[in-house]
């Protein structure tokens, strides 16, 4: 028996609650949000950070796992403009982006990071009141896939 989706990001699938930055408890594998999202008819991906610590290999992780336009230029800007003109990434409800494994790159670059968490929102702002929002879930626990401890 799968467990229910837990309840902040059920409710944005749900269309009870503005998309938006979201928690996803430590006891649960990224797989399983990103599942959750496509069976209520979201789109999505996973950005898996396990052993990111510089700018340069969470640009390389964000083109390869969002599958990023040919013209994306691996800088904070082209991030920014990718993430909030999504017509290289149709959706019909909304679009989900699991991130896993952040934890690392967060404190090996916190400068970067904080700058990388300020894109998301802003993007996740930008989306927020459209029929195909952008809705980001931070995995705190096992990478996409892992079994159950």
């Amino acid at each position: 028996m799968t467990a229910p989706v837990p309840r902040p990001l059920a409710a944005v699938l749900d269309g009870g609650t503005p998309p938006g930055v979201v928690p996803w408890p430590h006891d649960r594998s990224a797989q399983e949000a990103l599942d959750a999202a496509r069976a209520a008819g979201w789109s999505g991906a996973v950005l898996d950070l396990e052993g990111v610590t510089d700018k340069a290999e969470f640009m390389d992780r964000c083109a390869r796992a969002l599958r990023l336009p040919d013209w994306f230029g691996r800088n904070w800007d082209a991030l920014a403009d990718c993430l909030t003109d999504l017509s290289w990434c149709p959706a019909d409800r909304g679009r989900v982006l699991v991130v896993c494994g952040w934890q690392g790159y967060a404190a090996a670059a916190p400068d970067d990071w904080s700058v990388a968490e300020e894109v998301i929102a802003d993007a996740v702002a930008f989306w927020r009141d459209t029929d195909t929002g952008l809705a980001v879930v931070m995995a705190r626990g096992r990478k996409p896939g892992a079994p159950a401890e």
